[in-house]
């Protein structure tokens, strides 16, 4: 852009060459020079106003702060009203958890006066009426007592897991699986007339009826102690579970076992035969309390 200065005193016409970053240039410096007077304009009219306490000034400063403040209390509020939903919707949670804790607890067989939740029912009409605020203050005991129900709600269930996961343990060392698939005896616990003699004897098992091959499975879980041949049982297959309980598999074709060998409820240790003082394929089991003789049937639970 070209500028032509025409004037009297100078002898004849100047020309000036403004480019576009120069006019840029100014530009912006003009809009620097408006902005830095309307800020010096306010600042002195605020200066005054303050130095000659306008009450026009005090009432603009209270308005604003009364807005300011009218927005605090609305979101603290909100908020307010927002934490005691959730919170009473954690109440309602605890509650089911409480009341499922309890029912688990009988379950497990535990007295009520040693080991209760807290499950007392609540409810009501509803109250159409407007509701009452609750204030910080009751929130926050609220909170605290939730917190403390919480706590003692966790450790009530750890003990009742403890309880439920050694009732579990215990369980799996029962022999309470049947040791054939067939739940079927063929000679019952007790007194009965021995198939050899012909005489009165004393049974101690029971015979379960199988073809030959049949498998023969650990009524629970332990450590086999006697995997051998026996005289009177033919192939004979001992577990020990623990506490003194021995269960004993006796006449077996096939033993698939050997001493030491630690097996789980259910596995495979042999194969219904008919070796040893037998008439016939079946399976003789007992169950041994500190060596003596214990009727199975007190133990085995049917299948299904």
């Amino acid at each position: 852009m070209d500028i032509i200065l025409v004037s009297g005193r100078l002898k004849k016409a100047r020309s000036y060459t403004v480019t576009r970053p120069q006019l840029a240039f100014m530009g912006m410096l003009g809009l620097l020079a408006v902005v830095s007077l309307a800020v010096l304009l306010n600042y002195m009219s605020l200066r005054y106003a303050v130095a000659t306490n306008s009450p026009l000034l005090h009432a603009f400063m209270a308005d604003a702060q009364a807005q300011e403040s009218r927005k605090a209390q609305s979101y603290l509020r909100e908020s307010l009203n927002t934490m005691a939903s959730k919170l009473g919707e954690m109440q309602a949670q605890i509650f089911k958890l409480n009341t499922m804790g309890e029912r688990v607890s009988k379950l497990a067989g535990l007295k009520p006066q040693d080991f209760t939740f807290d499950a007392t029912g609540k409810g009501g009409a509803l109250v159409t009426t407007a509701p009452i605020e609750v204030s910080v203050e009751e929130l926050k005991a609220r909170i605290d007592l939730l917190a403390k129900q919480v706590d003692d709600g966790s450790d009530k269930l750890g003990v009742l897991e403890s309880v439920m996961t050694e009732a579990h343990a215990r369980k799996q060392l029962q022999p309470t699986a049947m040791p054939t698939g067939s739940g079927l005896y063929s000679s019952n616990f007790g007194w009965r007339i021995d198939p050899f003699t012909g005489y009165n004897a004393f049974h101690e098992g029971v015979d379960f009826m199988g073809e030959v091959g049949t498998p023969i499975r650990a009524a629970a879980g332990g450590v086999v102690v006697a995997s051998e041949f026996h005289p009177q049982y033919g192939n004979m297959i001992e577990i020990d579970h623990g506490n003194d309980l021995v269960t004993r598999y006796g006449h077996a074709s096939k033993r698939t076992v050997k001493v030491g060998d630690v097996v789980l409820r259910g596995s495979k240790i042999g194969e219904v035969g008919s070796t040893g003082r037998s008439t016939g394929p079946h399976l003789h089991f007992e169950v041994r309390m500190r060596g003596v003789a214990q009727n199975p049937s007190r133990f085995l639970q049917p299948p299904g």
